[in-house]
């Protein structure tokens, strides 16, 4: 069981930035392949950026390429750096996990994810 927690969420102005943290409570960086979703109001869960085992491959959606940037560093810990950040990216943010032994066949999928943190809001105003 791999509870996860999120943090750095908040409210900014469009163009500007933020910084999304999941803490894991086991060592993830290796032994699990980790995503950040986002889920609006009235809308379905999306997936925003995924990242395999030890730091890669890398996926992310269209909308979000070169906006948006996933890392994991070498313990427990899953970033998203969110830049020119838009109105259109208000939503629920959340990170998810799947054990590396599992199929990870569709990265951006939620699907693909067993565990999942509680989220944190991002709003952005125009």
């Amino acid at each position: 069981q791999v509870q996860l927690v999120e943090s750095g969420g908040g409210s900014v102005q469009a163009g500007g930035s933020l910084r999304l943290s999941c803490v894991g409570s086991v060592y993830t960086y290796s032994n699990y392949f980790m995503g950040w979703f986002r889920q609006a109001p009235g809308k379905e869960r999306e997936g925003v950026a995924a990242i395999g085992r030890g730091g890669g491959p890398l996926y992310y959606a269209d909308s979000v390429k070169g906006r948006f940037t996933i890392s994991h560093d070498n313990d427990k810990t899953l970033y998203l750096h969110m830049n020119s950040l838009k109105p259109e990216d208000t939503a629920m943010y959340y990170c998810a996990a799947r054990w590396y032994g599992s199929r990870w066949t569709i990265p951006l999928s939620p699907v693909n994810y067993d565990y999942w943190g509680q989220g944190t809001q991002v709003t952005v105003s125009s």
